[in-house]
């Protein structure tokens, strides 16, 4: 099992959460946010929850995940948010998240993606895969800060992450199609399940493979996704990001009849 490190918010990122990140994969940052900051996130995604206005099967915006219990399928994220939220927009520019990425990377962070996964009591996991997806020019420094709002553990579907494989780069096909990973490319690897405390971070890059299990727990699973890349890796593509996302969930939607979509 990896070594999970600590980082003080007053601190810099030490030599062996370094290490940690570049043997395993990703690491784990105990208590980076105060009390009252992950109060601020926690209601600002209450009232997210709450914005029927824009919680639509057709808006691309919006995820829908399977339930584990049966019956419909129920609202899981919110892909992009920083736009919807300030108090979002904030902490994924907080110099306390930039200035650690600034460490890993030797260079400055650029924001590269950001969602907030409500994993509400029912819904399915994601299988195992990892977050490379070869698109043109997609940042092979791509790496994600995960923040949770809610602790996280084995019932509710905490995110499991398998240790050492990143160094073996891209594993599926680099054909720009999302692929889940067979349970053969990680027999007999380690893997560490992240049991998170809000105020915790995660950081786990693009090669690393993990997944999550059903939330068969009574409570949510609410965890803030913010996704980087170096600045020397096509500096800021925030919004041509999304709007080639678009495209690809355009055609990918289209194929199950779906394609009266639009982006609010």
């Amino acid at each position: 099992m990896a070594t999970l490190a600590g980082l003080s918010h007053r601190s810099r990122l030490s030599a062996d959460a370094r290490r940690t990140y570049e043997e395993a994969g990703f690491v784990v940052l105990r208590e980076v946010f105060a009390d009252d900051e992950m109060s601020r996130l926690s209601s600002a995604a209450d009232g997210l929850l709450a914005r029927t206005d824009l919680i639509d099967k057709q808006n691309l915006r919006c995820r829908f995940q399977g339930n584990c219990a049966g019956g419909e399928c129920l609202f899981d994220t919110f892909d992009p948010v920083i736009d919807l939220s300030p108090a979002i927009r904030a902490v994924a520019v907080d110099p306390r998240i930039l200035d650690l990425l600034g460490e890993l990377y030797g260079e400055a962070a650029c924001l590269f993606k950001d969602k907030l996964i409500f994993k509400p009591p029912g819904a399915m996991g994601y299988g195992l895969h990892q977050d490379y997806i070869a698109w043109p020019g997609f940042p092979r420094s791509f790496l994600t800060v995960l923040l949770p709002l809610d602790v996280t553990n084995a019932e509710n579907g905490g995110t499991e992450v398998f240790t050492g494989l990143h160094r073996q780069g891209a594993l599926s096909p680099e054909d720009g199609e999302y692929h889940e990973l067979s349970e053969d490319v990680v027999r007999g690897a380690s893997s560490v399940l992240l049991d998170l405390e809000p105020g915790d971070m995660a950081v786990f890059g693009a090669f690393a493979p993990h997944r999550s299990a059903p939330n068969r727990s009574q409570g949510w699973r609410r965890q803030l996704y913010l996704s980087y890349n170096a600045a020397s890796d096509g500096g800021d593509q925030r919004t041509a990001h999304y709007r080639e996302f678009h495209r690809f969930l355009r055609r990918k939607y289209a194929e199950y009849g779906l394609t009266d979509t639009y982006f609010l």
